[in-house]
């Protein structure tokens, strides 16, 4: 398997992806109704962000977010966020090194500060994911995306195995996940010679939990994480079966 989106929901896809394609340096992929796709390449790593409309505001705190690698300009990089309809954001950070912002539809993201553990992340540096117990989570995640561990801030920080790309963080959880659905989650596509049944039992064997589709007859399939959060297994891409 292997992690391919970072998937919002969106008032307005359009919108938000356009936003979100701006301040990272991405390609469009789709545009239709609904949904908005644009993908992410660090050094032949890709990454795709996936805009789809749910007009249903969540009603928790976000589980999961971006963190904006900035090198050494990292005001230059606020400004330049701001301009394409950023706005500062308190979540009651005190005084930091990061500064957190929100993009237009007022999810939260951090522009860091210059850190070795970033280095070659591109322009995403992080996504730090809430966890009610780290060390059993990164071992979830690291089993479920092939992801590698490495050094980092969180307690635990997972890495694509070629040390390019966004570090996963597992954060200590400020409060348990509640029914409500995350903002944010990850995607994970089957690769070849995997099976979505034995997949499906595994993550429920290392304390996950199948979803019930809830929006029609889609070929992916919902889990939550150990901790609640919720993720999707694509299936096998069709240039790979």
């Amino acid at each position: 398997m292997q992690l391919e989106n970072v998937v919002l929901d969106a008032i307005d896809p359009q919108r938000l992806g356009r936003f979100w394609q701006s301040a990272l340096g991405c390609e469009q992929l789709t545009d239709a109704p609904g949904i908005f796709e644009t993908r992410l390449d660090i050094d032949g790593l890709l990454l795709d962000l996936c805009f789809v409309e749910v007009p249903d505001p969540s009603t928790q705190a976000p589980r999961l977010h971006l963190d904006l690698a900035s090198g050494d300009d990292q005001q230059q990089t606020v400004q330049r966020l701001l301009a394409l309809g950023a706005t500062p954001l308190d979540v009651g950070q005190g005084d930091v090194p990061w500064v957190v912002l929100a993009d237009p539809e007022g999810n939260p993201c951090c522009v860091m500060e210059e850190r070795a553990a970033y280095a070659g992340t591109g322009p995403i540096a992080a996504l730090p994911l809430s966890s009610a117990d780290p060390d059993r989570d990164a071992d979830f995640w690291r089993w479920l995306t092939g992801w590698t561990e490495v050094d980092g801030v969180a307690p635990r920080s997972l890495r694509h195995p070629s040390l390019r790309g966004p570090l996963l963080e597992l954060c200590p959880e400020a409060a348990p996940k509640t029914p409500s659905k995350n903002r944010l989650h990850l995607d994970v596509r089957l690769e070849a010679g995997e099976d979505a049944d034995e997949v499906g039992a595994r993550i429920v064997e290392r304390g996950g939990r199948a979803l019930p589709a809830q929006w029609g007859d889609f070929p992916w399939r919902s889990y939550t994480d150990p901790s609640g959060n919720e993720l999707c297994v694509l299936p096998v891409s069709s240039s790979s079966s």
